[in-house]
């Protein structure tokens, strides 16, 4: 079994992902968050030092684009093959707002002869092995149906399924019976994305799909950065490999970030998935929260591993 980790915008950045592959170790394919190109202004600084091949040694990771103009995307292709990598992948997930309003991510998928048109542009450049992570429609699940006749047109690397419709962002529970009904007709290979937050999950969904041989992982793997080794090894990590994970982001965002306020905003945003890790811990969570000063957040974050690992 293949497992993916999905991208977070603000949260899987190469600092996370560094952090992970080396506690943790048991992910196949890290995909960065999106990249939004421009040929008349180039990557933006942070965009291309999130991706740099000297950042992120060791794993395969997979840049991400979110565009929905073709000769953007060939644009952006090129750059990122330029700097060694072999595949990339295109965004039609994003639910966000902002995102769908300007008909990119989720939102490109209610404009299915334009996304046919972009799709027919980008594979017919062949710049590199091109991947699709999608959602099953932007307001109905029967979209799903159409949006199959044209992903089969294209060999892409592998067609990722998120089986919700942009309106339904992460509530609702995953369609589960349109994947089966796309897992039977793609022409492509099929990998699953979407509420696998515990082992048990796992196993369940491996009970209804088991040809499905590659998933990827989002927020579950957030919430508990060793879901993939317990699913890969059917074993829990020990629990001091949370707090040395925990450890090298931290002194990692202090060595790039300016100010506490910078680096609280990071380890706040991290804390509010990783918290459902330790239960019983509201307390703990509310001293965190109220941090304002490094030195307030590292008696809040001792005291919680010393009480809640010990």
């Amino acid at each position: 079994m293949k497992l993916y980790f999905a991208p977070m915008e603000g949260v899987t950045g190469y600092l996370y992902r560094n952090a992970h592959f080396a506690c943790y170790n048991n992910t196949d394919k890290y995909f960065s968050p999106f990249i939004v190109p421009s040929r008349s202004k180039g990557f933006k600084n942070r965009d291309l030092n999130d991706i740099l091949p000297e950042n992120n040694r060791g794993y395969e990771l997979v840049p991400q684009i979110l565009t929905n103009n073709a000769e953007d995307f060939i644009y952006a292709a090129e750059k990122i093959k330029i700097l060694g990598y072999k595949e990339v992948n295109l965004n039609l997930g994003c639910p966000s707002g902002t995102v769908v309003s300007k008909n990119k991510g989720s939102g490109f998928l209610a404009l299915r002869d334009e996304l046919d048109r972009f799709l027919d542009r980008i594979f017919s450049e062949n710049v590199m092995d091109i991947s699709i992570k999608t959602r099953i429609g932007k307001d109905n699940p029967e979209e799903f149906r159409e949006l199959m006749k044209i992903y089969n047109k294209y060999a892409m690397k592998e067609l990722i399924i998120h089986p919700r419709v942009q309106k339904d962002f992460y509530k609702n529970r995953p369609n589960r019976e349109v994947f089966g009904e796309a897992l039977a007709i793609s022409r492509n290979p099929v990998c699953y994305n979407g509420d696998i937050f515990t082992r048990e999950d796992f196993e369940e969904f491996k009970i209804d799909f088991p040809e499905v041989d590659r998933i990827m992982l989002g927020r579950g793997l957030v919430a508990n950065p060793g879901l993939a080794w317990e699913i890969q090894k059917k074993e829990v990590p020990g629990r001091e490999v949370i707090k040395t994970f925990h450890d090298r982001i931290y002194e990692d965002y202090k060595g790039i970030l300016f100010g506490d306020r910078n680096i609280l905003f990071k380890m706040k945003e991290l804390w509010a998935y990783m918290i459902e890790l330790f239960p019983d811990s509201e307390k703990y969570i509310k001293r965190i929260r109220k941090s304002e000063r490094l030195h307030d957040y590292d008696a809040a974050v001792e005291t919680l591993f010393s009480d809640l690992l010990n």
